[in-house]
Order: structure tokens, then sequence, then C-alpha cells
């Protein structure tokens, strides 16, 4: 009987402890359109926005200032770090923004975003819609789309 009881117990505290934890095995997505996108945004879990494209960095970098500069964001610096990553820090509203563009192949670019809200909170909603506009941008630029292709 005491066995019994103690295999219930688990269950249903391995059944509350699971709670919410259904959607973990679904990628997160982020499209304004409302349709699927050709790749999701995904996130880390605390709220960094990335996305790898098949453009080289150059061209994902033109792509992400002209999408900067259609939603009114404002670029603060852009550089290139040690590592190689180029790094550019920008401001949109009362929210510093921050990308980091990483070569993956000299055709592929990782892009990963940071919005900060004051000095500790992360807003996901803004650094996807930032890569999901750069992705529009990308696309509507068919010079550097052919030619990452």
């Amino acid at each position: 009987m005491v066995r019994r009881i103690r295999g219930i117990a688990l269950i249903v505290a391995a059944a509350l402890a699971g709670q919410g934890c259904a959607a973990m095995g679904f990628p997160l997505t982020v499209n304004g359109t409302g349709k699927a996108p050709a790749q999701s945004v995904n996130f880390t879990l605390d709220g960094i926005a990335y996305r790898t494209f098949s453009a080289p960095v150059e061209h994902l970098r033109r792509a992400t200032l002209t999408t900067f500069k259609r939603m009114e964001i404002t670029l603060k610096s852009d550089k290139i770090k040690e590592d190689g990553c180029r790094a550019m820090v920008a401001a949109a509203g009362d929210r510093m923004v921050y990308v980091e563009l990483e070569q993956i192949t000299e055709r592929t670019t990782r892009m990963r975003i940071t919005a900060k809200h004051a000095w500790a909170w992360r807003d996901r909603a803004t650094a996807g819609e930032i890569i999901v506009q750069t992705e529009r941008t990308l696309d509507g630029m068919p010079a550097m789309s052919r030619r990452a292709k």
C-alpha cells in the first residue's frame, strides 16, 4: 500500500513539475505576417534572439543598417571585435539594441540581437522583430539575395 501511494505521489509530482513544459518541444517563431517564416527566430532562455542567414556578413550588415533606418533605430556604434564578429549598438526609444554578426562561412552569417530595457530587462519582441524586418530587407534587395545563394 505504501508503495502504491509513493507511486501515485511521484506521478502527481511529475505532472505538476512538468506544467507549462509542453511548448518546450516546439520552436519559438516570430513573424509579423501571420505566415510561417522560412526559418524561425530562435531565442535563448535569457531573451537573446538569433538566426542564421545565407548571406555574407557585409550584406547582412547593410540590410541591418537599412532596417534600423526604416524602424527609426539610431546606430550608436559599428565595429569589428577582436574575435572577428561585427558588433553594432543602437538605440530604439528607451531600449538599447546590441547586434552581433558572426561569419560562419563566406556566405553564411549568424545574427544575434539583445534588446535591453533599463539595465536588467530584455525585450524579446523587439529583438525578434528586428530580425524579421532584416530578413525582409535582405529579401527585398535582389542583388544581395542572388549573390548570397
